[in-house]
């Protein structure tokens, strides 16, 4: 039996299939993923959701601002722990970004978020 010519696709084709990661090599970006979005993705979000907080509670400002910064380290717990209990790390980032967007909008609505390092 004569083996088969190689043309330029199935050139083409095999280099594609030397480039795919292995499973565990997928899984490890997943995780490692999942790990920067807990960590960065978190901080973030709970670092503005405690300035809307901080703003918004309807107490004296010193007290609303303590009371905004004990509730963010709840908020940053339960957004690391979601972060690994969603199904994908897209999921996770996604579930960071568009609430973080909106908080951010708000504070700038409420002219609350200054961007000036000044």
């Amino acid at each position: 039996m004569q083996a088969p010519a190689h043309t330029a696709s199935t050139d083409a084709v095999e280099k594609i299939a030397r480039r795919r990661l292995s499973a565990g090599a997928l899984y490890r970006l997943g995780v490692a993923s999942r790990s920067v979005a807990a960590i960065v993705g978190g901080y973030v979000l709970a670092a503005l959701l405690t300035m809307l907080l901080s703003v918004s509670l309807p107490m004296a400002r010193s007290e609303a601002v303590m009371t905004a910064t004990l509730l963010s380290f709840a908020i940053y717990t339960c957004v690391v722990m979601w972060v690994f209990a969603t199904r994908s790390a897209l999921r996770a980032w996604l579930g960071l970004l568009i609430p973080a967007a909106l908080i951010a909008a708000i504070l700038q609505a409420m002219d609350a978020l200054s961007w000036s390092l000044a």
